[in-house]
Parts: structure tokens; sequence; C-alpha cells
């Protein structure tokens, strides 16, 4: 058996080999159906890892049941340089190659147990490894908000002090270098972490440990609509989970850690199963940039560089592997799989036949352990999944829109059940204002264009219910929960009556959607500008005039925000007529400026509009204080527009990881890794940070007295060079 988790009041930390695993119930690997050639974690290591491990390369369709493969991290480059047999090999026949292959794949698969740290000799898990593979992996980059929220338990050792100081400007300086720990411990703890993360050790259970109870690590099976045209069996090509951890304060919430770029899965189709460092830096700053700007995500834990690793892509890159963290990695692509629009099949890939069980199995577990819907047992519980996934992708994207990000690739299967924004590919954030900018290159019909957000979660949305439609409309007829079998002597026309019966509820999901988006969205802008009440008409009057002026005098999005910040209503009441104040002026002044484009400005015109629409939204300011006290506002005005500075600073980000910041920070971090890791450090210190007035921004310091680190801080919050803005990014990562 595994020994139960413990938990103290006092938090004790622990190397990552030592955390805890939830009990099987709350597994996800022991509640839904393992792939039929790796049926459980003592088969998968005892048979498939030593006979058979090319099983988990081949790109294969998964039987229709199945909804996960038992695999371990591989992180060697693919194809996979097998040397050839010398002729003493006596291979006679195909059978003989094929074993002969195996065996060299073995060689390099996680088989070897090792004992557990001596510190902790109850763990859970031990570290398996492989025999004939060993590559250099350095740290580059590790999150410590990411550590803090989501596996606060977790002892990293050193490893921060082993970066370095972050810094933009001191990079090559001696001081602030990282130094490893001289306490044995310190040093162990960050070994164990960079020999997990980096895919070189497998975490499983003793070998002692029955099936039942045994954990492994696992890729998951899931299907979808790519640029809106279906593709089949889609599945983790690349990502592998490699633990699961409950939450110290509450056992009943885990923490699921998934390798990016750890080789080949039966779900990689034709690719290396690889991230390149590039991406990798994209994700790995993004991720956290989006939980300080208050927008669902997942999360990232830490970077690991595998700088002997060769990665083809447009030119050869350096390998790295990205730690994602999330409470579930299901999506709607997962849904999709068990019953997909259409079946076929093609080399290396296809679409398998329904599985109506496999989908009431999924949807259990998600509406159980995943979604925590409060369902009576036995009472439908399909629709309910469905609206609150719809809700969920609804606040995520209102997040977006409202703060200018771009996914770039919308797909079905790159939709979080959790509303999360997952799989950061081609992503950017706003520059200029254009509702229609496409952030992604391969984007050409401009499908997933930053206006059209919305409508693309409908779409995957959509996509939800008519996998699910069938059981949707199953429970309705019944009035209850659908049960084992409940589909299985259904004729077509039966199944066609219950997929009619449960898209009726679309309207109503839908409706949800947009109604949730909207609301969020005004939300999100009122918070914005500094406002308390909802008011019906602040879109019409106040949200798109100003996105409006943004667009038409090519202004910046953020920044325009910012400036914002720092209006006072009381500068037009001040104003006599027909005149502005000085202030106002300047800060009009100011907004105008934040154009990469001045020559094209008419700015008599812009400062007109400008002032009408501000002249609106002092207004609006105004009609707030008359009721202060209801809207918590202080009921002395001048006391109120500080509150309201103070307010709109913590909501309005003066850094954003803007398309040619993240260039510049690859190209540091390619050029030299010790130097890199610590502008990475600082960058993303910026990201989590984002409100702050970074670059000495209200002061008046001249550039040319400010500090170093200053200058360097104020040019990252910059627009940069014009050739950078709206640059678009390919899915090539």
């Amino acid at each position: 058996m595994v020994p139960k988790p413990s938990f103290s009041t006092a938090m004790s930390k622990l190397p990552i080999s030592a955390l805890p695993i939830p009990a099987p119930k709350r597994l996800l690997i022991h509640n839904l159906t393992p792939d039929t050639w790796t049926p459980n974690p003592v088969h998968f290591r005892t048979k498939v890892l030593a006979t058979s491990p090319s099983l988990q390369r081949r790109a294969r369709l998964l039987s229709p049941p199945c909804h996960f493969s038992y695999v371990t991290p591989f992180p060697i480059p693919f194809p996979y340089d097998i040397e050839p047999p010398s002729p003493t090999d006596h291979l006679e026949n195909a059978a003989d190659k094929n074993a002969y292959i195996e065996q060299w794949l073995s060689k390099r698969e996680a088989t070897i147990v090792q004992p557990p740290l001596p510190r902790f000799p109850n763990s859970s898990l031990r570290k398996y490894y492989g025999q004939h593979r060993d590559q250099p992996a350095e740290l580059v980059g590790l999150s410590e908000t990411g550590l803090r929220d989501c596996v606060p338990q977790l002892d990293v050792g050193d490893a921060f002090a082993v970066l370095g100081a972050p810094s933009l400007s001191g990079e090559f300086e001696d001081e602030g270098d990282g130094q490893p720990s001289d306490i044995p411990e310190a040093v162990e703890a960050r070994n164990d972490l960079v020999d997990v993360l980096s895919g070189h050790a497998t975490l499983m259970t003793p070998p002692e440990v029955e099936a039942e109870s045994a954990f492994a690590p696992w890729s998951m099976r899931y299907s979808g609509h790519q640029f809106g045209s279906w593709a089949g069996q889609l599945g983790d090509g690349r990502a592998v989970t490699v633990l699961v951890t409950p939450n110290p304060s509450n056992p009943n919430e885990t923490m699921e850690l998934q390798l990016k770029g750890s080789g080949r899965t039966p779900f990689s189709r034709s690719a290396d199963g690889l991230a390149v460092l590039r991406s990798s830096i994209r994700e790995y700053l993004c991720s956290e940039a989006m939980q300080a700007l208050g927008i669902p995500t997942t999360r990232s834990l830490s970077l690991i560089s595998l700088p002997a690793l060769p990665v083809a892509r447009e030119k050869i890159e350096t390998a790295a592997i990205l730690t994602r963290m999330a409470p579930s990695f299901i999506r709607i692509g997962n849904f999709e799989a068990f019953n997909g629009p259409t079946n076929m099949f093609f080399f290396g890939g296809g679409q398998q036949n329904p599985d109506y069980d496999g989908l009431r199995i999924l949807g259990e577990w998600v509406v159980k352990e995943v979604l925590k819907l409060p369902v009576e047992e036995g009472k439908p519980w399909g629709a309910e999944l469905v609206y609150d996934v719809a809700r969920r992708n609804a606040k995520m994207v209102a997040g977006w829109q409202a703060y200018g990000f771009m996914h770039g690739v919308i797909n079905t299967d790159n939709v979080s059940i959790l509303g999360l924004t997952i799989d950061y590919g081609p992503y950017a954030f706003m520059d200029v204002f254009d509702a229609q900018h496409i952030c992604n290159h391969t984007d050409e019909g401009g499908r997933y264009a930053y206006k059209y957000q919305p409508s693309n979660i409908i779409y995957a949305l959509r996509a939800l219910l008519n996998a699910l439609a069938p059981l949707v409309g199953a429970e309705k007829e019944s009035g209850k929960a659908v049960t084992e079998g409940w589909a299985k002597d259904a004729s077509e026309d039966k199944i066609k009556q219950w997929t009619a019966l449960g898209v009726e509820i679309a309207g109503e999901v839908e409706r949800i959607a947009q109604q949730t988006t909207a609301d969020e969205y005004s939300r999100l802008l009122r918070k914005r500008l500094g406002l308390h009440r909802p008011e019906s008409s602040d879109e019409r009057t106040l949200f798109k005039p100003l996105l409006n002026l943004m667009e038409s005098h090519r202004l910046d999005f953020h920044s325009t925000f910012r400036i914002l910040s720092s209006f006072k209503a009381a500068w037009l009441a001040n104003s006599e007529s027909g005149t502005t104040s000085p202030e106002l002026d300047a800060l009009i002044s100011r907004i105008l400026a934040v154009t990469p484009e001045p020559e094209r400005l008419d700015t008599e015109t812009a400062k007109k509009e400008f002032l009408g629409w501000l002249t609106a939204y002092a207004a609006r300011i105004q009609g707030e204080h008359a009721d202060a006290a209801a809207l918590s506002w202080d009921p002395d005005f001048s006391k109120a527009e500080e509150q309201r500075f103070t307010e709109m600073r913590a909501a309005n980000p003066r850094f954003i990881l803007r398309q040619w910041v993240l260039e510049d920070v690859i190209k540091r971090v390619e050029r030299d890794h010790d130097s890199g890791k610590r502008v990475l450090a600082k960058v993303m210190h910026m990201a989590c940070n984002p409100f702050e007035p970074w670059g000495a921004e209200d002061e008046d310091t001249p550039e040319g007295e400010l500090s170093a680190e200053e200058k360097a801080e104020r040019d990252y919050c910059g627009l940069g060079e014009r050739k950078m803005l709206g640059f678009q990014c390919s899915c090539s990562s």
C-alpha cells in the first residue's frame, strides 16, 4: 500500500520525490480507463518499459474506451539514432530486429529504481532512471509565484540562489551571480527537482506497491477541431503528467505537474515530442503574467534547458522542458474523443468510433473531481457540466478581451474544461489597438483575430455540447443520470433522438456564455476606468468610444489606460468655458504621445475627440460620487480622486509582455544561459508585479540620472521598435 499523506498545521517542505500523492479515489489514473496496452502502473513498469517500450513512442490510435496511456518522459533526439547491430548480433529476421530496437529503447527507459532520499525513507514515490540516458540539464527559471500558489510544500533547496539575482542591466557582473549553497540538504533538494523536472528521472511507486494503489506518469487522449476542421485524435503529443500532489491545506484539492516538451508519446503523430527554448520561455513567462492580471490560467513552475539536445524547427534549436501546473489539464477535446463528428483513419492517426460509456466515465469524473459541481447522486449532470464550462470559459475570454490578450490558436483541444488559459503558442498582448489584429501568422483567414475570440469560445462550447448531446438528451428523457451501459443497446435512431434532444440546450449555453462574457468584460473595463457602479450605457458611452479613439489614432492600448489613471474629473470642472486646464492639456498630450507613428497623427482632431470623451468620463465619475457612501467612495471628492488613482494603478499594468520584450529575453537567454537566467528572473518578477511603477515611473528624474537598472526597466515598459509592433509568431515550437 502507498503510505497515506499526512499534513501538519506547520507546513513542512519536502523535496519533489518526497511529496505525497493523493489516495487512489482522487487520482485520474484509477478512475478513468487506461490504454489497453498499458493497463496499470505495475504492468507498464515491469512489462512495457522492460520489453516493449516502443508502445509509448509509436503514433497509434487508442482503443475507443481508453482515456489515457501511461508514458514516461523521454527527452532524446528524434528520429532516434539507433546504432545498427553488428554482424555478430546475428539478427536473422524482422522479429530479431524488432527485439533489438525494443532493447535499445529499454536501456534508455526509466527502469532502474533508486532508494528514497535518506531523510525521507517513507516517501510514497521512488525515482527511476535509465541505463544509457544522461545529458546535461540546466535550471534556467523557477517561478516564485507558481511555487507559492500551487506547491507551497515543495522544497526547491538552493535553486533560487543558483539562478542568481534578477537583473536587466547587471547580468554580466560577478555580483549577483548564482551561487550554490554549502548546505548538503539544499543542494540535494535542488538536484532532486532538476532530475525530475528535466525528465531525467521518473517518479513511480516502489516495486512492492500493488497495481490498485500504484502511480506512474501518463498522457491524455483527446481529439479536436483545428481552425474549424475536424482533426480526429490528437492527445498529449509532448506533455506528460509526472506528479499529482494534494494541497497541504486541503487534501481534497490536488495539483497536477506536467512536463511539456519531454519526448514522444502515442499521441505525437509525426512530431518529435520536444519543445524549443524559445517557445518554452514564452509560456513560462506568460502563464504567471496572466495570473498577475487576474486571468484564469495554467501556471508555470520551472524551465529547464537541455543544451545538448538539438531540435529541428525552421532551424536547429535547443530543447527545453517547461513544468506547468493545474488542478486538471482536461480539455473540451477530451470529450470530443468519445463522440466526435466523424470516424476516420489515416497514417499515424484518425478517429475512433464513439464510446458512450467512455464519455459517461469522463463526465462523471469531471463533474465530481474537477468542476466539483453540487449535483445530487443519481440526478442528471450532463447539462450542468456544459453550463459550468460555458461560465468558466466566458469569464476567461472576457479577461482576454479586457487586457488585450490574443491566444492565437483557440482550437477546441486548446480550451480547458476549467476555463483556464492553456497552451501558450503564438500569443500576443495588444500594442496599438486594432480589433482585427491577428497574432498568429499561420492564421491566414483571421479566424482567431482579437475581436473573434469570444465567438471561438462559443464554437468550442458547441463542440462540447455536440459531444455530450446524446448523454444530455438521455438524461433529459429519463430525468435521471445515465448509468453504466446506458447506450449499449440503443439503436442509431435512438442515439439521434437523444442527440436532438440534447442540442436543444444550445441556445441556453450560448446565452450563458454571451451574458457572462459581457458582464465580466464590463466589470473589468469599469475596474480599469476606476468606476464602481454598473451602468448599462457604459459600453455605448465609454468603453466602445475609448477603443475607437485608440484605434483611429493608433494609440497603444495599455499605455492609454495607464495614463488615464492620472486623470482628475476636477480638471474639467475647473476649466473655464472654451479653455482647458494645463493639467488636462498635459494628460491628453501624454496619451497622444503613445502612438508609434506621430507623423500620421492629426493632433488637433485627436485632442478635440479625447476632450469630448474625457468630458463624458468626468460626468460619469461625478455621477458616482453623488452616491459616494453607497459606492464605497470617500465623501471628500479630492480624496475620492486619489482613491480612484490608486485603484486604477492596481488594475492597469505598467509592464506588459510585449512581443519585442519576449524576443529580447529569448535572445539574451539563448546567447548565454548564465547571464540570461538573471534577465529571465527579472522579467518574471516584473510580469508577476505588472502594476508597480517600474523604471521610476512617477519620478521626474531625467533619463541620464536614472540607475542602469531603472533605465532598463523603463525601456522594457516602452513600445520598443516600430517594426516589432503587431509582430506575429508561428505555431512552430
